[in-house]
């Protein structure tokens, strides 16, 4: 699953396009490197999201399935590492 969509999905960020600008201005890291938009998800990952007044890593837990996401509990998803705030 590309790594917009699931910050999407998983409800972190509210519209995928502000993933995207997160993404494509280095303030999201998969696994310590910074990725593109497209970058593919695996179960497993770490991501350090750089929100402008918080920092928050987390660890992927399962990838959504698109159809049931209207069902599923997102904070299945992923579990919180770390949030510290700046």
């Amino acid at each position: 699953m590309r790594l917009d969509l699931f910050l999407k999905l998983s409800r972190l960020v509210k519209r995928r396009t502000v993933a995207h600008e997160m993404c494509e201005a280095g303030r999201v890291h998969v696994n310590g490197h910074e990725t593109k938009p497209s970058k593919e998800l695996k179960q497993g990952d770490r991501i350090a999201l750089l929100f402008t007044t918080k920092v928050v890593e987390l660890k992927v837990l399962a990838l959504p399935d698109r159809k049931s996401m209207q069902k599923a509990n997102v904070t299945d998803l992923y579990r919180i590492i770390i949030e510290k705030n700046e």
